[in-house]
């Protein structure tokens, strides 16, 4: 009998197993509230800023008005005053005699963007209209009260509007990836792993691939030439793009979710709370919070630490042989303690039931290198040099459907005061062939 889905994962040692499909959902979820929260914000957002000017553009009835009077109207915003133009018109409309304060259509509304810091660029408005002179307008054909003297539109309108769509196009784009692979059945996917794998073995050139169809390519690895080895190793998750997701998840989150904590506070501020509102704003602001967070690690991580490079002398490795291994750690900060280690970690995919788990083990450790970087000086970056034993009776890299071995060179720093770094340098081991001549 299947069992029920598990909700959490479990964890013994090294290993860790959880239900592929409850994380599928948990993405699924994440990407469609974030669809959502996007489209809320992007359709409050033209409702209330771009459909009014959109209706005075096209909808408004033109007509003359005579300027009876005109004033800097003045507002208190905290510990500054801000400013915006109003002109008194008197207009007809079907022989009713009309009179409005007004100049946009943001000043119909009486909405808070209508004002400025700028009480100069207010006064130079009024100066263009002058007491007793007609002019054109527009009205509204609905409710002829609201009237504008300009029209137009608002640049930085446009730019807010980015902030919601960056959000729904993040959302819709992960929501269509899980969910595509949701109903890809593990039939399917093994399907398409095999094509792809007949085609690596076809266009590679890398020499494992022909030799051995179940290893990963190595052209990957070793298209890259060292400057004191053979080999440098690319790194794994590359920090670049970490630290540019962050930035990019962090503006986007905050700018949406300050435009409605600005308007939750000021109506705190005016006397008015909106107690919905505030609520409904704090998980997001928690969120906005720990996205901070996380950016401010990936800084100091970027800005302190460096780049780590590390060469080999020779690549793809075979059980049995021996290498040479150079580190490279740059950076303003020093670390305090610097490793290197050779590990394998072994991966089973398997179904129970309905459901599809996956298992990670760590099955083999060697360290290669342990010492303190702070024996040189800031401006050079620390170097050290190490031998790298391959084991005689290594399992050789492998990738299949439902099972992989992967061997990677992993460093791992600390910095007093900083967060601890690690870093992952995949790389491929071949079975062990005699007539390669390693030594």
């Amino acid at each position: 009998m299947p069992r029920g889905l598990r909700i959490y994962e479990k964890k013994r040692g090294h290993r860790r197993t959880g239900p592929s499909k409850l994380g599928a959902a948990g993405e699924a979820a994440f990407f469609a509230v974030l669809l959502a929260a996007g489209a809320g914000v992007l359709a409050g957002l033209l409702y209330g800023l771009v459909l009014p000017e959109w209706r005075a553009n096209h909808e408004f009835v033109e007509h003359t008005c005579v300027v009876l009077d005109k004033r800097v109207a003045e507002r208190e915003n905290h510990d500054d005053r801000l400013y915006r133009p109003e002109i008194k018109i008197r207009y007809t409309v079907d022989g009713r005699s009309l009179t409005a304060w007004t100049y946009d259509v943001a000043t119909t509304g009486n909405a808070a963007n209508s004002y400025s810091a700028e009480r100069e660029g207010a006064a130079a408005v009024l100066d263009r209209f002058t007491r007793g002179e007609q002019y054109r307008c527009w009205y509204d054909p609905t409710r002829p009260e609201r009237v504008v003297l300009v029209r137009g539109y608002r640049w930085w309108v446009w730019t807010i509007l980015a902030l919601p769509m960056l959000f729904m196009l993040i959302g819709a784009a992960g929501l269509v990836c899980r969910l595509v692979r949701w109903h890809i059945t593990a039939e399917r996917r093994a399907t398409i792993a095999r094509r792809a794998a007949g085609r690596q073995l076809l266009q590679g050139n890398g020499r494992a691939a022909p030799d051995y169809p179940t290893v990963p390519e190595v052209s990957s690895i070793t298209d890259s030439p060292g400057t004191k080895l053979r080999y440098r190793l690319p790194i794994g998750p590359s920090p670049g793009w970490a630290l540019f997701g962050a930035l990019l998840a962090c503006v986007g989150w905050n700018g949406t979710v300050g435009v409605f904590l600005v308007k939750a506070v000021n109506g705190h501020l005016a006397g008015e709370p909106d107690w919905a509102m505030t609520c409904f704003l704090v998980p997001f602001v928690l969120a906005g919070v720990f996205l901070i967070a996380v950016l401010a690690r990936r800084l100091l991580l970027t800005a302190g630490v460096g780049p780590t490079q590390v060469e080999l002398s020779d690549h793809p490795l075979h059980p049995g042989s021996r290498y040479e291994v150079f580190i490279s750690q740059s950076g303003r900060m020093p670390p305090d303690a610097l490793e290197l280690q050779l590990r394998c970690e072994e991966q089973a995919t398997y179904r129970e039931g309905t459901n599809t788990r996956t298992e990670t083990r760590e099955v083999y450790t060697q360290r290669l290198y342990c010492g303190n970087g702070r024996k040189g000086r800031r401006s050079i970056p620390f170097q050290a040099r190490c031998e790298l034993t391959m084991p005689a009776g290594a399992m050789h890299s492998f990738k299949s459907e439902h099972n992989s071995v992967t061997w990677r060179l992993v460093v791992q720093g600390r910095v007093a005061g900083w967060p601890d770094y690690r870093r992952d340098y995949p790389v491929i081991v071949c079975p062990a062939d005699p007539t390669d001549g390693h030594e």
